[in-house]
């Protein structure tokens, strides 16, 4: 059983410091090299960890770390309430539509889709990571989230995926107080060129939110015009899912 608690632990070190070398790891845990270098592995082996396409020295999650959460979250009440208002707004849309949950403040996790019939659309594999500053479904969940957990996120770097991404905390702040009064957040390019998206938060009984309802498409067949149409849609459904999970 020691085995196994080492290999768990080093696995949430791994998800902590990704991407981190051997030698970090072995500092960090005052264990011997080969321990860890057996230990990084064995986990890669079954499919829990990779080495970074950007250093092959360094590690980094695998996709199957990816796929735990959507697949506990299969047959929960969240994806039960949600599935058929999804599909739903994605028959008065045609557009992708997709299911992400927070993972505490780290990341987005794409945990369900529905297509869109359009030959050129977006995609969203299950289990996919996002940013949350960077995304419609990550400011939705911001824009909603408690004070202390807002300027927590907002205290970190935040990245820049594009030349649209926001990254100043003050215009991002600025930014949920307004996604907060329009009930959706909208991403144009803010994390992969050429997408678009319109998202709202499914909320908990308590205010609290749970997920984010999502719109995709490609951004060259987004109309402005259409943001506050879109933005309804989104939000209605947001609030159907809240209500079938509550019983209400």
């Amino acid at each position: 059983m020691k085995s196994v608690t080492r290999s768990l632990r080093i696995l949430e070190a791994v998800a902590q410091h990704q991407p981190v070398t051997v030698g970090e790891l072995t500092k960090l845990f005052g264990l011997p090299k080969s321990t860890v270098q057996r230990t990084l592995v064995t986990l890669h082996e079954a499919g829990w960890l990779r080495a970074s396409r950007k250093d092959t020295t360094r590690w980094e999650i695998g996709a199957r770390v990816l796929a735990v959460r959507p697949a506990a979250l299969q047959g929960s009440s969240l994806l039960a309430a949600a599935r058929d208002p999804m599909i739903r707004l994605r028959d008065k849309v045609n557009e992708t539509i997709h299911l992400s949950v927070p993972d505490a403040l780290d990341c987005m996790v794409v945990v369900d889709r529905i297509d869109s019939s359009h030959a050129v659309r977006t995609f969203h594999e299950i289990g996919d990571i996002s940013p949350l500053h960077a995304t419609a479904g990550g400011r939705a969940i911001l824009a909603n989230t408690g004070k202390s957990d807002l300027d927590e996120v907002l205290a970190r770097p935040l990245e820049s995926y594009s030349e649209a991404t926001l990254t100043d905390p003050q215009q991002l702040r600025a930014e949920l107080e307004q996604v907060s009064a329009n009930g959706y957040a909208l991403n144009r390019n803010q994390f992969r060129p050429g997408v678009c998206a319109i998202a709202s938060a499914i909320l908990d009984s308590d205010g609290s939110p749970l997920a984010a309802v999502v719109v995709s498409m490609p951004d060259s067949r987004f109309e402005e015009a259409r943001l506050p149409e879109l933005g309804r849609l989104v939000a209605e459904t947001a609030k159907e899912i809240s209500a079938r999970r509550l019983g209400s």
